[in-house]
């Protein structure tokens, strides 16, 4: 099974791409077949419904991506960990990221600041139209 991801729906030609080019890979390792599940959802969350059924199919034994962070930006290890206990297993085509654990650590940790700043910022926004909106309504 392959999965792809984009983070938003403006990338979807990438998104195609990115199928495409795991489609070609899983046929040229001898897969008949290969199935491709895309989504466009953030790295960063943990509800993306494709992935998470995916994750819970026992049935799925190879997961092929393209990038280690298309599964998840943080923590793979422990999905492979996971996975691998079950008899089941990732491959990442192109695994080439920083060798460097501290780099790839402070990468993480960035990435997940940020996306909670930008997530809280949105909340506040929505949450500040709200109350502009029910103001506006008592007038």
């Amino acid at each position: 099974m392959c999965y792809a991801r984009v983070s938003s729906s403006d990338q979807k030609d990438d998104l195609t791409r990115q199928a495409d080019r795991l489609k070609a890979f899983a046929l040229g390792m001898g897969v008949e077949k290969p199935e491709v599940v895309t989504e466009t959802g953030s790295g960063m969350n943990d509800k993306r419904r494709k992935l998470n059924r995916l994750l819970s199919d026992p049935t799925v034994g190879t997961l092929i991506v393209e990038h280690r962070d298309r599964l998840a930006r943080m923590n793979m290890g422990l999905v492979e960990s996971a996975l691998k206990a079950q008899g089941r297993r990732i491959i990442v085509v192109d695994d080439t990221e920083p060798d460097d654990d501290l780099v790839r650590d402070m990468t993480e940790v960035l990435t997940s600041f940020c996306a909670r700043l930008y997530g809280r910022r949105a909340a506040k926004h929505r949450a500040e139209k709200a109350l502009e909106a029910m103001r506006d309504e008592r007038v």
